[in-house]
């Protein structure tokens, strides 16, 4: 994260990030390099569906494609983005060696990433299969994915 961190300080840029499967494990990536203050506005760990729809994911979206997607996504990267005013908006979904009870729609042990580019008004999408026996290991591979997707992006 320290080269990503060092060009939005250079590009004057900022990012936000939305995250449900992670956890939080982007933001604190983010956060555990010095000068982030400068860069990062504002981060929402939204488990639930009902928060995800208070930031502004338009609960329509999560009805007809299920949280677990790439739309869903999508709502999310830009729905951070607009509320705190940030240059890039990061948006997270997906289901780590469980299955979801509340939400039985999507595919398991599968995470939809969204970046979204407020200058552009262009999306960035990924999804990675995750198969790591440890959720924990699991979120690691999807923070690996989006350092590295995020640092050719604003490149």
């Amino acid at each position: 994260m320290k080269d990503i961190i060092l060009k939005l300080t250079e590009l004057g840029k900022t990012i936000s990030t939305m995250e449900s499967c992670t956890g939080g494990g982007v933001v604190d990536a983010i956060t555990s390099i010095e000068g982030a203050s400068e860069v990062l506005k504002f981060s929402a760990v939204t488990y639930s569906n009902e928060y995800k729809v208070k930031m502004g994911v338009d609960s329509r979206v999560i009805d007809e494609y299920s949280v677990y997607s790439i739309e869903t996504a999508h709502e999310m990267s830009k729905a951070i983005s607009k509320f705190s005013n940030s240059n890039y908006g990061v948006g997270i979904t997906g289901k780590l060696n469980r299955v979801d009870k509340n939400n039985p729609f999507g595919k398991d042990n599968v995470v939809y990433i969204s970046i979204y580019d407020k200058d552009n008004d262009k999306y960035y999408d990924y999804d990675i299969e995750v198969k790591e026996k440890s959720r924990k290991e699991n979120k690691l591979v999807v923070i690996s994915l989006i350092e590295e997707k995020l640092l050719n992006i604003i490149m």
